[in-house]
């Protein structure tokens, strides 16, 4: 961590999330937040909420992201960096729009961006660029000074956010009956996305088959892996796969499915399983969902033990990486030499996204980058 607490020329920081319905009510709204555009019939929309209905309507991403946003103040006041944060959604309350014009109104003018996303991807990175460059737009038509917004690098492979994720795979281990332990098979899931989205992520001269993506999750995993090696003596079979998987059956995505990979396992003699859901921050729905019900009823089908680790949320030393991060970013705004903190081959991700890292569907302006119009 850095020895000098200075975050100059940064004034504020922001957490940049996806949102999600705090109530019944909330749900259809929210869907049609996050799909408008698309025009999806309002019935289908109910179907799709059926997840967040199982749960009493409420997603529990806004309570984490409170959590989270507490434990950032915690570890900043504790270590007298003095940078106020502030929250803003781009599909639900608090709106990033309302949140920038927060800021303004506060007077800030060189605003760092935290998103609750570690990797790269189109949804992931440009997709909360575009986010902020339509929020922009909108401060600025209504006649607002606008502030300098940056985004904070990836952080996949900081040691902030993969060691408590390696805790968590010994700890998942640790409750597997001792008969199967040693022999368990770790499965590291993450959003699955169209193959064409993941071979276009990242810079241009990373595309290719699974693209930035895939190379920083099998990254993590590799990492994750080799960790609970190190610690337990016991070197587990792994493997990348995939979840919630969405959109039209004819576009290819990312595979395997986490259930069609249980069943995978199950018929190859592996005698438990511990699920690592290293693509997500906290565990919102899809966790929830997607790995605490469906995978878990699958498992119980097929007579599999199986346990799901623990994602980063408001881990201490979470907070402690972002501040990290943050005051990586702002010594290389100073023009200071600044060494990043990154474990692994991959090294640091780039700070300011290049043109054609992660390209859009269709050509939308996007903050935060090379191509930004308003840098």
């Amino acid at each position: 961590m850095r020895d000098v607490l200075d975050a100059t020329p940064y004034d504020a920081l922001l957490l940049l999330s996806f949102g999600g319905p705090e109530g019944p009510d909330d749900v259809v709204p929210f869907l049609e937040n996050v799909t408008r555009g698309r025009g999806i019939p309002k019935e289908r929309l109910k179907e799709v909420g059926r997840h967040y209905f199982l749960f009493g309507g409420v997603s529990p991403i806004n309570d984490q992201n409170r959590a989270l946003l507490d434990a950032l103040r915690k570890d900043f006041a504790e270590h007298g960096l003095g940078l106020p944060i502030y929250w803003g959604n781009r599909n639900w309350a608090p709106y990033l729009t309302d949140t920038l014009r927060e800021m303004i109104a506060d007077g800030h003018r060189r605003i760092l961006v935290l998103a609750t996303s570690a990797y790269a991807s189109y949804s992931g990175c440009r997709q909360y660029r575009e986010n902020l460059a339509e929020s922009l737009a909108a401060l600025e038509a209504e006649g607002l000074e606008l502030p300098k917004v940056d985004k904070l690098r990836h952080y996949f492979n900081h040691p902030g956010f993969v060691e408590p994720m390696v805790d968590g795979v010994i700890e998942s281990l640790a409750e597997l009956p001792e008969d199967v332990r040693d022999g368990a098979h770790i499965a590291f899931s993450t959003h699955s996305i169209p193959t064409a989205s993941a071979d276009t992520s990242g810079p241009v001269e990373g595309h290719g088959e699974g693209g930035a993506y895939v190379a920083q999750h099998l990254e993590v995993a590799r990492l994750i892996a080799d960790a609970v090696r190190e610690r337990t003596g016991v070197d587990h079979p792994w493997q990348l796969v995939y979840q919630s998987r969405s959109g039209a059956p004819h576009i290819p995505w990312l595979e395997p499915d986490i259930c069609d990979h249980l069943e995978e396992r199950h018929e190859s003699g592996a005698p438990a399983v511990v699920i690592a859901p290293i693509g997500f921050v906290s565990d919102h729905m899809e966790v929830l969902y997607d790995l605490d019900t469906e995978a878990k009823a699958k498992a119980e089908e097929l007579g599999l033990p199986m346990r799901r680790s623990a994602t980063v949320g408001d881990d201490p030393r979470f907070a402690a990486a972002i501040r990290d991060l943050v005051l990586e970013r702002a010594g290389g705004e100073r023009g200071q030499e600044v060494t990043p903190c990154a474990l692994g081959a991959l090294g640091a991700s780039h700070n300011v996204c290049p043109v054609g890292c992660c390209p859009a569907r269709a050509a939308k302006p996007a903050a935060a980058g090379v191509d930004s119009p308003y840098a």
